[in-house]
């Protein structure tokens, strides 16, 4: 028998190509041990094969990545150009009434444009009456409480600042801590109840907060602008026949701009307001979250055909959320064309998630001929962190 020899540099060549890919493959199976029993992974690459996987079909509490689903909704529902309206009605007794539809970005500089807009067609305004018939009031979300933090603030019809309020206190007296919005005198209770130099008060649905303060702060840019307002602040719907459409406000924001900025943020409100938004386009006004949830729900199982995924409400916020890493994997694949939306790092385009004791990340990491692998981390251990697992994550998948 003939002896055959190939020389080392032969094998090299034979088997080089297979040598990265076994090193990011030990490397892989080093992260999968990072994963513990109550916590998931799943990556694939571009064309869907599974790279790691571990309790991939384990339903787990999502946090904030769950908005990357509720975006989905939204724009497949709305559409990535639409554009979310506010309404404003004139009577013959100079009455003004304002409709709300649900627009998320209705912040004071928005509004000063708006009345600006207004100033050569009105005058003045007798009584400013304020319509949130759009969406059902109040509008409860599971897992928002009470409290003065941004992320609990509520969801309604017509909002404006996300409905919080920064002050801070100097000489011992209470102003605005932002320039372009007043203090109003209908909030310094609030305020000075806080006991706090500096902050911010979350307003709330009570004795309709929210819509008061809304119509308040029109009044405020009104004035600015020049228009005389000698009425009152009151809560009221467009009686066709009788008011007259004198000017629609459509948003500078698309819904893809809205989403890419709630995923840099993690808004919880935007983010409900855009599922209301979704469910009463599709099932009719007035928007309530049931309505956004079927929508949601629907979606998940006519269009990316999962039946195991489990929504409360949109943002993540709710601990009764579930979704599978597999299900969110499939997720990221439709979220595919926007993942430009996301926030990035280098290669990784990504969103995180956090509730006390949940830590998740999910999203795309770009290889170097822009093909795109997908990435999810649920870790529902507590004092585990899936920024830690990524990091390492996409260590191990440097040589890709």
């Amino acid at each position: 028998m003939r002896k055959i020899l190939i020389s080392t540099a032969v094998v090299l060549l034979l088997i080089g190509p297979s040598l990265p890919y076994c090193t990011a493959g030990s490397r892989l199976e080093a992260v999968k041990k990072m994963i513990g029993r109550q916590d998931a992974i799943l990556v694939t690459d571009p064309d869907g094969r599974v790279l790691i996987s571990k309790n991939e079909n384990r339903p787990l509490i999502p946090a904030s990545i769950l908005k990357i689903f509720t975006a989905l909704v939204a724009l497949h529902i709305l559409g990535p150009d639409f554009r979310f309206e506010t309404e404003f009605y004139c009577d013959d007794d100079n009455n003004l009434t304002i409709k709300g539809y649900g627009d998320p970005g209705l912040v004071s500089e928005v509004l000063m444009e708006i009345a600006l807009t207004l100033e050569p067609k009105l005058s003045s305004v007798n009584d400013i009456i304020l319509d949130t018939s759009y969406f059902a009031q109040p509008l409860e979300i599971p897992g928002i409480s009470s409290s003065s933090e941004p992320y609990d603030a509520p969801n309604g019809a017509l909002c404006v600042n996300f409905n919080t309020v920064f002050f801070k206190k100097e000489n011992g007296t209470y102003i605005s801590a932002e320039p372009q919005t007043p203090l109003l005198p209908m909030v310094l209770v609030r305020v000075r109840s806080s006991n706090l130099n500096e902050g911010r008060i979350v307003l709330s649905h009570n004795e309709n907060e929210i819509t008061l303060y809304s119509g308040y702060l029109f009044e405020d840019f009104l004035r600015q602008a020049g228009v005389t307002v000698m009425g009152k602040v009151a809560i009221g719907t467009v009686r066709p026949g009788r008011d007259h459409l004198i000017y629609r406000h459509r948003s500078p924001l698309t819904l893809s701009d809205t989403i890419a900025r709630l995923l840099t943020f993690s808004n919880n409100y935007t983010t409900n307001q855009i599922l209301i938004a979704a469910g009463a386009r599709r099932y009719g006004p007035p928007g309530t979250l049931e309505k956004g949830v079927q929508a949601a729900r629907d979606y998940a199982r006519n269009i990316l055909q999962l039946d195991d995924i489990r929504i409360s409400e949109g943002s993540g916020i709710s601990r009764e959320n579930r979704i599978t890493a597999r299900d969110m994997q499939k997720v990221l694949d439709a979220f595919a064309p926007y993942h430009t939306l996301m926030r990035s790092d280098g290669r990784q385009f990504y969103k995180t998630g956090t509730l006390r004791g949940i830590s998740t990340r999910a999203g795309s990491i770009e290889r170097s001929d822009g093909s795109l692998d997908r990435f999810v981390v649920l870790v529902n251990s507590p004092g585990r962190s899936a920024e830690h697992v990524t990091r390492h994550l996409i260590r191990s998948m440097e040589s890709f």
